[in-house]
Parts: structure tokens; C-alpha cells; sequence
């Protein structure tokens, strides 16, 4: 894939178009701890003004890219496969890094690329639909680390970690009549990387789950471990004083640090 280089050697492309409203913070969190980070367009890839192999990480941010029409990240990812389906398959496949958050997590899902038990399909093998409480559910949520992966290596297996949600659209279905096929399979490759829980780390319902999403799900990755999607957002908690509780905890870095500490460290060490 790539040799072995230093962290301010490392480039990473934040992915956005109208309607991404995350990219900023994106943008920060890595290039806080060091690395390059640069807003790249779609429009930029699919023009062939840039490639996506300029680039050792492409991250797809939240927002509500294109309005959220038809679904949460469809027409975003319908782009990506228009103009850059044979890259991303390559991209993926020789183990260069995707990560999507919160509607990243939505493009990566409608891309295929996760759960990708068929590898880069082109077609979802599941959804992220309306909220059970049919809301924008915007509150702090605890996620257990339940499988530690190459993009989480900085976190303790089993670790809560408080990282914010805001979501509209982050129910995790499978269809109903593979349902069992889907979690047994994500459970024997370890995919599972986050569950929603309450502060004692137990699986939980609303308001700890905060959209109905099955077993608790809150990040996936795919079975090859390089491409990981979540719906919380770990940028915004990237300083201790980000989290609601600043004041009374001894936190020395936010929750949501070590990711994008984990992300890096994976690029460099490859």
C-alpha cells in the first residue's frame, strides 16, 4: 500500500459537497495531531483535477449532503459511484483508510462499502433510516468499544467513550428476512466496533439508544478493517473541555481524540 512515513507526510482528503457541515472540525482533528488535511470536492475527483490517490485517507464528514433527499446520503453516494467506482474499489482493496461519520457513515453504507460482507459491493446491504423517535436526536451518547480494529487501535477494548450524536436518520436495518444472517456474520469477523450503552456500559433503549438502531449498533467497519463508519461525531469531542461534563471530570483530551490518533497511526505505520 503505501511505506512507512511520518505523520506530517501524511495527506488526507476531508470529502464534501453542498450540504456537508462537518468538514471544519474534520479538518481540525487531524490536522491538530500533525497531518495534512485538505477540503477536496467531489467535483474535483470526478473532473480529474485531482485523484484520490493524491491522498493516504479520505474521511467523508456529517452534514446533510444534497438536502438529504430520496435518503440520508443516496444521492451523495449515487456521485461517488458515478465517478469514482473503480477507485474507490481500488482504494479499498489495497488498504488505504475510509472513514465516515454520522452522514459519511450513511455515503459509506448507500456505497455498499459497509457492511461489505460482499466485499466493495455496489449495492447497500443495509439502511440507516428515520429515528425511532421519528426526531433529530441531538444529546451525548456512550459507546462501548466492542471490537477494537486498525482504525481504533488507540482505544481499550471495552472502553466507553462519550462522543456526541445529531442525527435525523441513524436506525441501522438490515433486511428483515436476512436480519439474523447479518449480525451473525458481523459478529464472527468482529465488525461490530461501537454499541450504543448507558454510563455503566449495559446495552440500553432511549434515550441511550438514540435512534433504535439493531444491537445497540453506533460504528461499523468492513471485514477487511480499513474502512469504518460511525454515526456519533468523535471531532466534536477532540478536547476534554468539548464534553458537557468538563467541569467535574478529570478528562486530559476529549473521547473522540484517539480515533483520528488511531487513523494516523495505522497510515504510518504501513
Amino acid at each position: 500500500m503505501m511505506k512507512a512515513m511520518e505523520i506530517d507526510e501524511i495527506k488526507v482528503a476531508i470529502l464534501r459537497i453542498e450540504g456537508t457541515n462537518c468538514e471544519q472540525e474534520s479538518f481540525y482533528s487531524f490536522t491538530r495531531l500533525g497531518a495534512t488535511a485538505e477540503f477536496v470536492h467531489l467535483n474535483q475527483f470526478s473532473s480529474g483535477k485531482k485523484s484520490i490517490f493524491d491522498y493516504h485517507c479520505l474521511m467523508i464528514p456529517g452534514g446533510f449532503s444534497s438536502g438529504d433527499y430520496i435518503r440520508a446520503g443516496a444521492i451523495f453516494a449515487s456521485r461517488m459511484k458515478a465517478s469514482l467506482k473503480k477507485d474507490l474499489k481500488k482504494f479499498v482493496e489495497e488498504g488505504y483508510p475510509i472513514f465516515g461519520v454520522c452522514n459519511g457513515f450513511q455515503v459509506l453504507i448507500e456505497l455498499g462499502l459497509l457492511p461489505g460482507l460482499n466485499g466493495t459491493s455496489n449495492s447497500p446491504q443495509a439502511c440507516l433510516t428515520v429515528n425511532d423517535s421519528n426526531r433529530f436526536e441531538c444529546r451525548p451518547t456512550f459507546l462501548l468499544h466492542e471490537n477494537p480494529c486498525l482504525l481504533t487501535s488507540k482505544i481499550g477494548k471495552g472502553e466507553i467513550r462519550m462522543i456526541p450524536s445529531a442525527h435525523l436518520e441513524g436506525k441501522l436495518l438490515f433486511p428483515l428476512e436476512e436480519e439474523d444472517y447479518y449480525l451473525k456474520k458481523l459478529n464472527e469477523n468482529n465488525q461490530i466496533v461501537f454499541k450504543y450503552v448507558d454510563p455503566n456500559g449495559n446495552e440500553a433503549k432511549y434515550p441511550w439508544n438514540p435512534n433504535g438502531s439493531i444491537a445497540n449498533i453506533a460504528g461499523l467497519r468492513n471485514p477487511q478493517g480499513n474502512v469504518m463508519g460511525m454515526m456519533p461525531h468523535p471531532e466534536r469531542v477532540f478536547y476534554s473541555w468539548q464534553h458537557p461534563d468538563w467541569t467535574s471530570c478529570n478528562r486530559k483530551e476529549g473521547d473522540g481524540k484517539a480515533i483520528f490518533e488511531s487513523i494516523l497511526e495505522y497510515i504510518k505505520d504501513k
